[in-house]
């Protein structure tokens, strides 16, 4: 919640006056319960949906860093009120564990893909293959650097700012 990625992240969604919640998953920092290899952490993407659903009763745009747009994808393609989806260094493969993303297939909704050109847990090939394989509409974007962009935020941020106004201009 608090690495420069996920600020970056909140800063272009922000920008467009989007209320924003960034949250820990359960088990992380100061939150209760452990890690659940991803049961328990969709259920806590569904909450804060819920939650944002609940405050706002506006459209949402799910974006997602690492392991939180590995299960929040999941959580957010199923969900009617998200309206786009945003995955920052999705990550393909992980510590020798391979994600499930096959629900993309079937998930309609306009998609951004940012990933570090060199982020190891997102491979060119892995990466490209996993997109190719996702319903439209979708676009991959890779940006220079590592999985956590390291000096190039800037350019990541562009690009969320850029898609997100080219989804508020088809959405008129």
């Amino acid at each position: 919640m608090h690495n420069k990625v996920v600020f970056h992240a909140m800063k272009a969604l922000s920008r467009f006056g989007f209320p924003v919640l960034r949250f820990n998953f359960r088990g992380t920092g100061l939150s209760a319960g452990a890690h659940d290899e991803g049961r328990g952490e969709s259920a806590d993407v569904e909450a804060a949906l819920a939650w944002l659903k609940r405050e706002f009763g506006l459209p949402i745009i799910f974006a997602g860093f690492s392991f939180g747009a590995a299960v929040g994808l999941r959580a957010a393609c199923h969900d009617p009120v998200v309206k786009a989806l945003i995955s920052i260094g999705t990550p393909v493969e992980a510590e020798g564990r391979l994600y499930p993303f096959s629900f993309l297939r079937e998930c309609s909704k306009p998609k951004l893909f940012v990933s570090g050109d060199r982020d190891p847990y997102g491979p060119h090939d892995a990466l490209e293959a996993l997109v190719a394989n996702a319903a439209d509409p979708k676009e991959l974007v890779f940006v220079p650097g590592d999985h956590f962009l390291a000096g190039h935020l800037s350019e990541m941020r562009m690009t969320m700012e850029s898609w997100i106004e080219e989804q508020l201009a088809l959405s008129t």
